[in-house]
């Protein structure tokens, strides 16, 4: 693997993806005094001229001068990468990754869902490839304009090959000092494939439901049969894990029912794309998963027809047919 990289405050971050977690987390890192260099497409000239806003339950600020681009090889090569495209977008990773990656350096995945890494690792060489698993409440709200409204810890875990667990490395340990000097709480995954399991425990079921009830968390936890098959569905998904030698307790369903059931009302990613009528990301979060499970011939009937479902919507969506109102 490539060598240590440089001593804190010194490493450079680019940031693919600035919209509401790429934007928020590259504004803290920016905010705590990191060189940070911003990739944009439909927001490039808006930031460039006025600058980034972030209204913020940690506090609000914004941020006058940013180092903005709408093309990577106008990029300079950085330390990290924080890849926080929507997984649909992960094609244009090949011709976007290589050109602002240093030979030496670290890419994080800050997306939802199962396999990001593994298919990365063919395009960075010798590169450190870290997971980040978000647990954060927040939404680009216009243009330059970033929404957090609760949470932002991070759980950091390196990627190996098959996802074999390699603990806290020192790559681990750097990236993470970075982010919890920009105030961002970090928790540290020595297994990142069973973190990655137990993050779908949570996404499956609301990102999905979301969706297909056309609901809120809020709504889905208060009506008895939407909170037991959230539950359902959260059990289908630790079968799963099991599987592949990852053992998540049932104590861990209960804690995701229950802190669920008292967070604020919230729209989920995938809620929100379906709002906005934009591309789902169904294969990282559930057909990825769905796939595992059919490796393993373990059944899974309601994750199943969740996929077959979004898949249904989100035909429409691509389709731009506008959605029938119910009656």
């Amino acid at each position: 693997m490539g060598t240590a990289l440089q001593s804190q405050r010194n490493r450079s971050y680019a940031i693919i993806g600035t919209g509401a977690i790429g934007g928020f987390y590259g504004a803290k890192l920016q905010q705590a005094g990191f060189e940070v260099h911003f990739l944009l497409h439909r927001d490039y000239q808006f930031v460039r001229d006025r600058g980034l806003r972030v209204d913020s339950a940690w506090g609000d600020f914004t941020l006058d001068s940013l180092n903005v681009y709408n093309d990577v090889h106008q990029m300079p090569p950085c330390d990290g990468v924080i890849v926080a495209l929507k997984t649909t977008q992960n094609f244009l990773l090949p011709t976007l990754l290589p050109p602002v990656l240093k030979e030496s350096g670290a890419v994080l995945m800050l997306q939802n869902g199962l396999g990001n890494e593994e298919a990365i690792a063919p395009m960075v060489g010798n590169a450190h490839i870290l997971g980040g698993l978000c647990f954060i409440c927040s939404n680009k709200v216009a243009a330059g304009h970033i929404h957090h409204l609760d949470y932002g810890a991070i759980t950091l875990g390196e990627y190996a090959p098959d996802y074999q667990p390699l603990g806290i490395t020192a790559i681990l340990r750097d990236i993470a000092g970075d982010l919890e000097t920009a105030g961002i709480p970090i928790q540290f995954a020595e297994d990142l494939l069973l973190a990655r399991w137990k993050k779908l425990v949570w996404n499956i079921p609301y990102n999905g439901l979301s969706v297909v009830l056309n609901a809120r968390t809020d709504e889905i936890m208060k009506h008895e049969y939407t909170r037991l098959l959230s539950e359902q569905l959260m059990r289908e998904v630790v079968a799963i894990a099991a599987a592949y030698g990852r053992e998540i307790p049932e104590s861990f369903i209960q804690k995701m029912l229950d802190h669920t059931a008292k967070m604020k009302p919230y729209i989920t990613s995938m809620k929100l794309d379906y709002d906005y009528q934009r591309d789902l990301e169904i294969e990282s979060i559930v057909g990825n998963p769905l796939q595992a499970a059919i490796a393993k011939q373990v059944p899974v009937p309601k994750i199943a027809m969740l996929y077959a479902q979004l898949n249904f919507i989100n035909t429409r969506i691509k389709a731009q047919t506008p959605l029938p109102t119910s009656q």
